[in-house]
C-alpha cells in the first residue's frame, strides 16, 4: 500500500528546490555576492558596538584618574576623552578613527549609527511595499474607477521629487527616525512601485485559477490575498531593496541639510564637519575622517542594497534569465 507523501512535504521540497536554483543563478552575479557581503559585515559591525566600549577600556583606560566611567569617552552622543588636548583629534589607538570637534568617538558614533540605517530603511521599504502591493493589485483586479484613481495619484506622486517635498514638511514637523521613514514609505508606495505592480498584478489576474477560484464563489478579498498578491510578492521584495537605498540616501541629505531630527547618523556626522567648517578649503584633505568614514559607509550600504537588488531581478523575472 502506498502511503500519499504530506501536502505540506512536497511544497517544502519545491521551496528547497527553487531555493537552490535560485542560489545557484545569485551566485554568478559577482556585484550581487558583494553586496549581500557588505550587508552582512554592516549588519555585524552595528551589532557589536556594545562590545567596543567595553574593548577599548580594558585596553587603554586600566587607570582612570578621572574617577569616572571610563566607557564614556566612546559614547556616540556625549562622550569625550579629555586626555586629548584638542578635538578633533586625527585616528590614533585609542581612537581608531578620530574624533570629532566635540571629542566623540567617530568609530562609536558610526557603529552606533549602523542599526537605525538599517530600521530606517528597511521600515520605509517595508511600508513602501505594503502599500504599492496592496493597492497595485486591488486596482489591477477591479480596474474601472479605482484602478483610474491610483494611476492618477500615482502620477501625481511622481510629479514632485520627494526630497523636496520633505524638505517643506522639515518646516511644519520634526522628521524623527521613525516619523522619516513612516513619510518616505508612504510617499513611495503611492509612487511608481504601483505602477509596476499592478502590471505584474494584470499578468497573474487572467490565469485560469483566478477564474476557478470565482467560479467557487470566493470573495474579492480571498482571490486579492490568496492568489494575486502571492504571486507578486517576489517582485514586490526586488523593490524593497532599490527602495532601501533611497531611503538612506535621502535621510543622509536631509541630516546634512539639518532638517531632520536624529541623534545620531552617518548624515549628522558628515553635518557635524561641515557645521564646524571642517568641509571647506584645505581643511577637507587635513580633517579627512570627520566626513570620510561615514560618507564611505553611506556608499557602501546604499550600493550594497542595489546591488542585491540587480542580482534578485534576474531571479524574479525568468524572462531576464540568459540560461
Amino acid at each position: 500500500m502506498v502511503v500519499a507523501e504530506p501536502l505540506w512535504k512536497i511544497r517544502l521540497k519545491l521551496w528547497i528546490r527553487s531555493l537552490r536554483t535560485g542560489w545557484e543563478l545569485f551566485k554568478e552575479k559577482k556585484l550581487a555576492l558583494f553586496g549581500l557581503g557588505v550587508i552582512i559585515f554592516f549588519a555585524i559591525f552595528g551589532l557589536l558596538y556594545p562590545l567596543y566600549p567595553v574593548v577599548m577600556k580594558n585596553l587603554f583606560w586600566k587607570h582612570d584618574s578621572f574617577g569616572y566611567q571610563t566607557f564614556m569617552p566612546y559614547d556616540p552622543i556625549v562622550g569625550f576623552d579629555p586626555d586629548i588636548m584638542s578635538h578633533p583629534s586625527p585616528p590614533s589607538l585609542r581612537h581608531p578613527l578620530g574624533t570629532d570637534p566635540l571629542g566623540r568617538d567617530i568609530l562609536a558614533m558610526i557603529m552606533y549609527s549602523t542599526p537605525r540605517e538599517f530600521v530606517l530603511g528597511i521600515t520605509a521599504a517595508l511600508i513602501t511595499v505594503i502599500i504599492g502591493t496592496i493597492i497595485g493589485a486591488s486596482a489591477a483586479y477591479y480596474g474601472g474607477v479605482i484602478d483610474t484613481f491610483f494611476m492618477r495619484l500615482a502620477d501625481i506622486v511622481m510629479l514632485f521629487p520627494s526630497l523636496a517635498l520633505l524638505m517643506v514638511l522639515s518646516a511644519f514637523m520634526e522628521l524623527t527616525l521613525f516619523r522619516l521613514a513612516l513619510i518616505m514609505g508612504i510617499l513611495a508606495g503611492f509612487g511608481s512601485i504601483t505602477l509596476v505592480l499592478k502590471a505584474q498584478a494584470l499578468t497573474v489576474k487572467v490565469r485560469p485559477f483566478i477564474d476557478a477560484a470565482k467560479s467557487t464563489g470566493a470573495s474579492d478579498a480571498y482571490i486579492i490575498f490568496k492568489h494575486i498578491i502571492p504571486n507578486i510578492l517576489p517582485l514586490s521584495f526586488l523593490y524593497m531593496m532599490f527602495n532601501v537605498t533611497g531611503a538612506i540616501f535621502t535621510e543622509a541629505v536631509l541630516s546634512f541639510l539639518g532638517l531632520a531630527n536624529i541623534r545620531m547618523s552617518w548624515g549628522v556626522i558628515i553635518q557635524m564637519a561641515e557645521s564646524s567648517g571642517y568641509l571647506m578649503g584645505a581643511s577637507i584633505g587635513m580633517y579627512w575622517w570627520l566626513w570620510l568614514p561615514a560618507g564611505v559607509c553611506i556608499t557602501l550600504l546604499c550600493s550594497s542594497f542595489y546591488f542585491l537588488g540587480r542580482g534578485l531581478e534576474e531571479i524574479v523575472n525568468p524572462r531576464l534569465r540568459k540560461r
